[in-house]
């Protein structure tokens, strides 16, 4: 009956403080991802990118020549998963792969001009949004937030 130390509590009335779902960290993580992630969709309109290709595409811009193999680390994305990304990156004409001389098998990426436009141009959208979002937060609490959030997930991705 209990969910990891947490007792349902019968006859809860408020659904905003009490139950549950309302103390456990991943739900509380999810639903706030949820809303994030529903205001970046609307800062992308029509360019229709999702995350994990805004993420390929801000890791090429911030570091051109990035082998596909250190984006698909960097990110933790399965590497056939991440071909399609570049793939469909490279039709929108935001960024080229072209061969490291020495090693035919390896591809680099680089940002075209358009790709490091849209790109700080998105950036700047959603720091804006975030900001927005985050006005309840002060700067050290913004602070303490990213290295707690930094820090669960280094260690959940040391896991493996």
């Amino acid at each position: 009956m209990a969910c990891d130390g947490i007792v349902p509590t019968p006859g809860t009335t408020d659904p905003k403080t009490a139950g549950v779902l309302e103390r456990l960290i991943g739900y509380n993580l999810k639903r706030a991802y949820m809303l994030f992630l529903a205001d970046f969709r609307e800062a992308l309109g029509d360019e229709g990118m999702s995350p994990r290709v805004f993420s390929v595409l801000t890791v090429v811009a911030e570091s051109p020549h990035v082998t596909q193999s250190e984006v698909a680390r960097r990110l933790g994305i399965e590497r056939s998963g991440l071909v399609a990304i570049v793939s469909d990156l490279e039709k929108r004409g935001y960024v080229r792969r072209a061969q490291v001389p020495g090693d035919r098998r390896i591809f680099a990426l680089y940002p075209t001009p358009e790709g490091a436009r849209v790109c700080a141009m998105i950036c700047e959208e959603l720091h804006h949004r975030e900001q927005a979002r985050m006005r309840v937060l002060s700067p050290q609490e913004k602070k303490q937030l990213v290295t707690i959030l930094k820090h669960i997930r280094s260690e959940l991705e040391g896991e493996d």
